[in-house]
């Protein structure tokens, strides 16, 4: 299984994940043409997609949708509730709406080989998932835009190979930066963003053995910097209480305007 960030922060967001066989997308938050390049980057093709896994409705994870659909009639996937807050933004264009294929969350279903199973986070939006895709070799998580963890989010995130989970802000520089209150009350909120420090201490819930690689992703453009997020992360970890140290594990920041590197599992 490959896993890679096209791109991954506040602007934009695009998950590669695949097999042999089986190619998806989570989220299309960047346009056609970057989605495309990032593609070819790793030897793939936007013809050959086989689904895209759309985990809300926000412009940094639907931005490309409309073209990517008309072009290659890729198959969405999403929770009605987001599918039918997406058929309302008149940015993306006309496409399909038999392209639309609602979910349900911790209902699996499959992909080519590739079964993904949907699970509930707390975000501001309509019906917010995160998705766990996994097949007989591997498995692998793209966890953002959660306001908090809780112990079933830990329980979705057990057993994986590989993980892209949110680093979105430092509490600090978000509470003294130039965001008008408001929009600090919601990011810091239930339903806002993960921040670097629980990230690191969801992270102490899931570390295993055969845990490959941990990406940082969707940090905050204003409220995050990249060293920071992996130094707190790894602080988390390193104080953590249990028999791991960071450096026990690969652990690698997204970035929003390049890919990270292919994760092979």
């Amino acid at each position: 299984m490959q896993f890679v960030s096209i791109a991954s922060g506040s602007s934009g967001n695009c998950i590669f994940v695949g097999s042999d066989t089986t190619s998806i997308l989570v989220d299309a938050g960047i346009s056609n043409k970057r989605i495309e390049q990032g593609l070819n980057e790793i030897g793939r093709k936007g013809s050959e997609l086989d689904g895209i896994m759309i985990t809300h409705e926000h412009s940094d994870h639907v931005k490309g949708l409309g073209v990517l659909a008309r072009k290659q009639g890729v198959p969405i996937y999403g929770t009605k509730e987001t599918l039918d807050e997406i058929t309302k933004i008149k940015s993306l264009g006309e496409f399909p709406r038999e392209l639309l294929h609602p979910i349900q969350p911790d209902a699996d279903f499959s992909v080519g080989d590739l079964e993904i199973r949907p699970f509930k986070i707390d975000h501001d939006a309509a019906n917010p998932v995160a998705y766990r895709i996994q097949n007989d070799h591997a498995s692998v998580a793209v966890a953002t835009d959660m306001g908090h963890y809780d112990q079933y989010i830990i329980d979705h995130l057990q057993g994986l190979d590989a993980l892209l989970l949110e680093a979105n802000h430092d509490v600090r520089m978000l509470e003294t930066g130039p965001y008008p209150y408001y929009l600090k009350q919601r990011i810091l909120s239930d339903h806002g963003h993960l921040s670097n420090d629980n990230a690191g201490r969801l992270l102490n819930h899931i570390l295993h053995d055969r845990l490959k690689q941990v990406v940082l992703g969707h940090l905050s453009r204003e409220n995050n910097y990249e060293e920071l997020a992996y130094q707190t992360v790894r602080l988390e970890i390193d104080q953590g209480d249990h028999p791991y140290k960071a450096s026990d594990f690969r652990i690698s920041v997204a970035k929003r305007d390049q890919m990270s590197e292919i994760i092979t599992i």
